[in-house]
């Protein structure tokens, strides 16, 4: 093979790899789309929800599970945005393999704490309306839902992906 012949096969190998990698960078892009709203969501209801005048009647538990499950919510929220505004403050990416390699883990963790925000969430909303125990085995049944969905799922999947 000539010399000419295997630089061509390696700038399309090359360009095909960058085509593959603005692919992915564009699903990451997509998937953080969908995941903001909820976490915005959760957050507004939770920013309204101590100016409600019942809430001052709330027990002490109730208001640190509120605590807990709004801090949660924010940080979800700050880690889900953080790769848009990092992609925008260091225009043009120089490395975006790294890039893509730190805004994945920043996701995942985002994910991981609006998880735990909505368990606590459901937990607050229904203990509520429903009683404690109510709100503990609705709160345990969302907790296997997201496990299930979100984590244990895509693994399988992918784990059988050629069968």
């Amino acid at each position: 093979m000539s010399k000419q012949m295997f630089d061509e096969q390696e700038q399309r190998r090359i360009q095909a790899d960058e085509d593959e990698d603005d692919g992915d960078f564009s699903d990451m892009l997509s998937e953080m789309r969908i995941l903001l709203p909820g976490a915005q969501m959760l957050t507004a209801f939770l920013i309204i929800l101590p100016f409600n005048g019942g809430f001052s009647r709330i027990v002490h538990s109730e208001k640190l599970l509120f605590l807990a499950t709004f801090v949660l919510a924010l940080t979800s929220l700050v880690l889900l945005s953080a790769p848009a505004v990092q992609h925008r403050m260091m225009r043009p990416l120089k490395d975006r393999a790294r890039f893509k390699r730190v805004a994945t883990k920043l996701m995942v963790s985002g994910s991981l704490t609006l998880a735990i925000a909505l368990v606590l969430g459901t937990n607050l909303v229904i203990s509520e309306v429903f009683g404690g125990t109510v709100g503990l085995v609705t709160s345990g049944l969302v907790a296997l839902l997201i496990l299930v969905v979100w984590w244990w799922m895509p693994r399988y999947l992918k784990k059988h992906a050629g069968v």
